[in-house]
Formats: structure tokens, sequence, C-alpha cells
């Protein structure tokens, strides 16, 4: 038997990051595939919701950082209000360079941290 818990998990491997270029919070080709995705996925399943986090790599300052991960989160925001997702299942917080995915200081780490994450919580 699933918990609530196992429930959230399953949810949570439905749903995929979103990669922003450098100093960007414009949404790619790929990034609107997936949020396409997402968005169906979030309006066909009930019983959660969707905390949006923007993200950034470790280069700019934190209140620089900080502006740019909500631009971001908000970007993907828009965008899935947009779509049809209700806006009392979404929200969006940015966390600048404070939560790198991948802590090492190259190109390729940079580019895992330019993201918007969906972390999914309890409710409706």
């Amino acid at each position: 038997m699933l918990t609530s818990t196992d429930i959230l998990l399953v949810h949570q491997e439905h749903l995929n990051d979103v990669f922003f270029d450098y100093d960007s919070d414009a949404l790619s080709g790929d990034a609107l595939r997936i949020l396409m995705e997402d968005a169906s996925y979030i309006m066909e399943t009930v019983n959660f919701r969707v905390l949006i986090e923007g993200h950034c790599d470790e280069r700019g300052t934190i209140d620089y950082n900080l502006a740019l991960g909500e631009n971001r989160a908000l970007a993907v925001y828009n965008y899935l209000i947009n779509y049809g997702v209700d806006t009392g299942r979404l929200e969006y917080v940015s966390y600048g360079k404070e939560r790198p995915f991948d802590p090492a200081h190259s190109e390729q780490a940079w580019g895992q941290n330019r993201r918007a994450h969906f972390r999914v919580l309890p409710g409706n």
C-alpha cells in the first residue's frame, strides 16, 4: 500500500525541470515542450500542489541571482497558468544561487543549476 509520501514521490517523478541559458529567463523550445507535458500531468492528476523553484548558477551577486531566479520561476508559473493550470495549485519561489543541484565550478554544473525545479506538495 502506498503512503501519502510515496504518492507525492510518484508525482515528483512525473514532473521535469526546465533549464535556462546563462543570464536568461526566456523559455526555450525544449522548455516549452517539457512544460506542456508537465502542465498536462498537473491538470490530469489531483490532490497535489506544485512549488516552482527558480535557481541560478553561482556567478553574479546574491541579489541579482535572487531576482533572476524569481523571473525564471515566474516565467514557468505564467506559462502553466496560461496553459490552464489552476493558480491554486501553484506557488513559486527563488533560491537564486543558494541551492545548487551540482556544486562543481564548471560550465556543465552551471548549466544544471540554471533551472526551474518542481517540488510536489500535498494538497488539492
